[in-house]
């Protein structure tokens, strides 16, 4: 098997409200698939170091990514990473920093992959792959200003 092409990330968004509110928020598992129509399955029981979610999204693509999201540090309300196994691989990092009224959320990621559709998608069509990626973080983004945080 050739070796795996990974998509990596790193976005910043700012929000005009304390990081702990944004935290408190975040922690709220039982509330994302109301926030984000795209999750279309989730399997998630809290908001702890060792937590396994199981997830299934669908990005604006003709495919669906089934993957597990095991959470391998939590830092409230600073920062949580997670390692992730699946239709994709890798690993991502959230951090809450506080400025100037409110805090910077910064997600940074790097996946890949697994499954045999995504996997050409990210190959062939890179541009496609990548589309489909950052849709995904734009639009959950502004769902969960919008729907977590309302006001």
């Amino acid at each position: 098997m050739s070796p795996l092409v990974r998509v990596e990330s790193d976005r910043r968004y700012r929000f005009d409200r304390e990081a702990v509110e944004v935290w408190a928020a975040l922690t709220r598992v039982d509330r994302y698939r109301s926030w984000w129509p795209w999750l279309r399955e989730l399997d998630a029981d809290g908001f702890a170091v060792g937590e396994r979610w199981r997830c299934t999204v669908q990005p604006p693509l003709p495919y669906r990514l089934r993957f597990a999201l095991t959470l391998t540090s939590v830092e409230a309300p600073e920062r949580v990473t997670a390692d992730l196994d699946g239709d994709i691989t890798g690993s991502a990092r959230l951090t809450l920093t506080p400025v100037d009224r409110g805090c910077e959320l910064r997600l940074t990621s790097s996946l890949a992959p697994t499954r045999a559709v995504p996997r050409f998608v990210t190959r062939a069509a890179r541009p496609v792959a990548v589309w489909g990626h950052d849709w995904v973080l734009r639009a959950g983004i502004e769902q969960f200003h919008r729907r977590a945080l309302p006001g």
